[in-house]
């Protein structure tokens, strides 16, 4: 067959766009590295419980457009992302809101709580916030941050909070209302029956040949040889032969252990945020479908420093390695053959609702 595309990597955005694609009528090879579909929001299941293979997802946007797109896929559930943090045993709500500043403060109302966080800004003398420990201390006050903030950060990117770029934190939610929805979005919910479906309905067009176990780098000059377009979502470095130098990010590693019970902990969620628990949070997947099976399936998160050859899940968007990507973003930008997409393709934490986006925003552009 001759084909208009090869995609490389079968996750949110090279799906998407192999879907579009052949929605209008190209044909489009899809290879993947690994042994099944899916990328990060593969879910396997085991024990009747649909396992996030690759950490939790949670799906959730403003955007009705993605909200109604993704919906063709598979019926969402009112699943509410609402975790809970573990310091110590001692168990706080997140994000930041009422709850948290009343067990840990005894404040009950939102002047108490604003006053009580203003007064430590004060006495913590910062000015403008020049890492993350500066900026967390300036959004939540030094209680909150040494409790709530500083082990689990220091845990899951592998160094000091003042080693750490002040942006990382501004995302993090903080209300002064009785509220334990972590998102601020209009739309959230979990896919019944799991992730794994979505992307099989995206790919199941006669148009789309998938081939698993498949290494683009195995035949990376064959391809593109031998394609006239070509999607990649994986690691812009690697495709340039790290010319310019290795782009850092942060692994994982997970446990997942099955348990003769049926509730382990109570939540879908729950963060360890001191500095001695190994891992970073326990995700106890039953609860993100409200599941009464007899057993139970939980999973560990440990943070590991990242070498080639291991997975890749966040990027280290600090000053050097973001000036470090810019470089090889111009080098994309001169090789109109290939569309670089994704987290790895972009060097960018996305969400799953703005993969798709940025996915359809190629799309737009592709096809025009």
């Amino acid at each position: 067959m001759d084909y208009d595309y090869l995609v490389v990597g079968s996750g949110l955005f090279g799906s998407t766009f192999a879907y579009e694609a052949a929605r209008r009528g190209k044909r489009v090879k899809m290879i993947e590295r690994r042994n099944h579909i899916g990328g990060n929001i593969y879910t396997e299941n085991i024990e009747g419980v649909n396992v996030h293979k690759y950490g939790a997802h949670i799906f959730h946007t403003s955007n009705k457009k993605i909200w109604d797109y993704v919906n063709q896929f598979a019926e969402f559930n009112r699943y509410t992302n609402s975790p809970i943090a573990n310091y110590k045993d001692e168990i706080y709500n997140l994000p930041f809101n009422m709850n948290t500043f009343n067990k840990l403060w005894g404040v009950v109302t939102p002047q108490e709580a604003k006053a009580k966080i203003e007064q430590q800004k004060i006495d913590a003398k910062i000015g403008e916030p020049k890492n993350l420990e500066e900026q967390a201390i300036s959004l939540i006050g030094t209680d909150i941050y040494k409790k709530l903030i500083k082990g689990y950060t220091e845990k899951q990117w592998g160094r000091k909070a003042t080693e750490l770029p002040a942006f990382i934190i501004k995302r993090l939610p903080v209300r002064f209302t009785y509220d334990n929805n972590y998102f601020n979005d209009k739309y959230q919910g979990i896919p019944v029956g799991g992730y794994t479906q979505i992307v099989e309905k995206m790919l199941s067009s006669e148009m789309i040949n998938v081939e698993l176990g498949v290494d683009f780098f195995d035949k990376k000059e064959e391809y593109l040889k031998q394609f006239p377009k070509i999607v990649y979502t994986g690691m812009i470095d690697q495709f340039f032969d790290y010319k310019y130098g290795t782009l850092e990010y942060r692994s994982l590693k997970f446990e997942t252990t099955v348990h003769d019970q049926e509730n382990y902990q109570g939540n879908a969620v729950v963060n360890y945020t001191d500095a001695d628990t190994p891992y970073t949070r326990i995700i106890e997947h039953k609860h993100f479908e409200f599941g009464h099976q007899s057993k139970t399936v939980i999973t560990k998160e440990y943070p590991k420093t990242w070498h080639k050859g291991d997975e890749p899940y966040y990027p280290m968007n600090d000053k050097k390695n973001n000036e470090m990507f810019s470089k090889y973003r111009k080098l994309a930008d001169q090789t109109p053959s290939v569309i670089f997409g994704g987290r790895l393709g972009m060097y960018k934490y996305y969400d799953m609702h703005q993969v798709i986006g940025a996915a359809l925003s190629v799309v737009d552009k592709e096809f025009s």
